[in-house]
């Protein structure tokens, strides 16, 4: 389990391992403390949809990143049980920046809102997270 303020490196050394968000889609941590995570994605071609538009698969992955590492740092593992996203707009940045809050922090369930914004402080979109976490049943 990470610490409650963990340093870059552990948060990355951490993370590397969630493969999909990083690799696949190229998102980056960049700050997360317990119920607090941002994370941000460079947009290339291999983020669009036939229109041209960034794909919502796309958002919500790095959504769910900044989740994960929000709800990750300083806690029992969590994972993202029941979501909601709204797309608000179509981005004509260049970067996605989630970032994701703790709104009630539960000892089994956990709830979050994330908001995820462009380099140029455009909406793009809101997910709202029940988080569920993996506590040993002697805790």
């Amino acid at each position: 389990m990470l610490p409650d303020n963990p340093t870059m490196e552990e948060l990355e050394e951490f993370f590397n391992a969630d493969r999909f968000a990083t690799q696949a889609a190229g998102c980056r941590i960049v700050e997360g403390s317990r119920g607090h995570g941002v994370a941000e994605m460079d947009l290339a071609d291999v983020h669009k949809n036939a229109q041209g538009n960034v794909m919502g698969g796309a958002i919500f992955t790095l959504a769910d990143f900044a989740l994960a590492i929000a709800s990750n740092v300083g806690q029992h593992p969590t994972v993202n049980a029941a979501s909601s996203i709204q797309y608000l707009a179509a981005t004509r940045g260049t970067k996605l920046i989630a970032t994701a809050d703790c709104v009630k922090d539960g000892h089994r369930l956990a709830f979050y809102e994330v908001d995820i914004v462009d380099d140029e402080g455009v909406d793009i979109a809101r997910m709202s997270v029940t988080g569920y976490r993996h506590v040993p049943r002697s805790v």
